[in-house]
């Protein structure tokens, strides 16, 4: 990726971290102080061997089965107004989709008045099951994922 191509980025980055930004000032509101749907009146799959594999051993909700998916269209939206799909740039848009959610679910705690980076641990975030150094796996895996996504398409 040459400089030129990082530069690009940038706005592209910048948009998704304000996005986040939004919508994790949503989800607070809608949340409160239980993470993960924990007081939300819908449907809740606590235990399955397909959690532990995509879903990093969260519960599935009712909830997140409905916004996964729209998050993911939404971000797709540029192929129904005039962006040529490629590889490259469906990689774009999973990158986008991957930093969206890292970054919402990062500020969550962050901007969460229950919350904020002093709680941001195992002892404190139980629906983030595996935690290396100060952030849960997920982080580092999906951190990694993004950035590979991204580069390869400006490639």
């Amino acid at each position: 990726m040459s400089f030129q191509e990082v530069f690009n980025a940038i706005p592209l980055i910048l948009w998704i971290l304000l996005l986040a930004f939004f919508f994790a000032k949503v989800e607070i509101n809608i949340e409160g102080d239980n993470g993960w749907a924990g007081s939300l009146p819908t449907w809740r799959i606590e235990k399955h061997w397909l959690l532990d594999i995509f879903w990093g051993g969260r519960p599935m909700t009712g909830y997140h089965a409905w916004l996964f998916p729209f998050i993911a269209l939404a971000f797709h939206l540029v192929f129904f107004i005039g962006c040529k799909w490629s590889p490259q740039t469906e990689a774009r848009a999973i990158s986008s989709i991957i930093l969206f959610w890292l970054t919402e679910d990062f500020l969550w705690f962050v901007l969460n008045p229950a919350f904020g980076l002093k709680k941001f641990s195992p002892q404190n975030v139980h629906w983030h099951k595996k935690w290396f150094l100060f952030m849960p796996v997920d982080y580092w895996i999906f951190s990694i994922a993004s950035s590979a996504l991204l580069i390869y398409s400006y490639s």
